[in-house]
């Protein structure tokens, strides 16, 4: 199995989530609107809504909440890597941000579970 440490740069700073790095297996909707395998839209809700949806979810485990903050870790079935999930509330919206901790390229993964997110945060609305 294949086990990497927590990022150390996870955590909201000056409203921002932290840059994706140059490798293709991270999404934020706090990336340039113009980078299109980095960018993706945030979503509408809340951190409520955002932890109700992660809590029912299999091998997500949340590692920090706060009131307008939320990080967790999602491990894959076959190999357990793991990924984390930031989500932040501005007040209108939550940005969001998943990236792979090992790695060069996900295949899509990342972007696939945010959209997924996406669904179930907004069928709870």
């Amino acid at each position: 199995m294949f086990f990497s440490s927590r990022p150390n740069d996870l955590d909201v700073r000056d409203g921002r989530l932290a840059p994706c790095k140059p490798t293709p297996n991270c999404v934020s909707s706090q990336a340039d609107p113009a980078d299109a395998t980095h960018y993706i839209e945030p979503l509408r809700g809340t951190i409520d809504d955002a932890r109700r949806v992660l809590a029912a979810l299999p091998r997500v485990r949340i590692v920090r909440e706060e009131a307008n903050y939320l990080h967790a870790e999602f491990r894959t079935r076959l190999l357990r890597f793991v990924d984390d999930v930031e989500l932040y509330f501005d007040g209108e919206v939550l940005h969001v941000r998943s990236c792979s901790r090992i790695g060069y390229h996900d295949l899509g993964t990342n972007r696939r579970r945010v959209e997924s997110l996406r669904r179930l945060i907004e069928a709870r609305r």
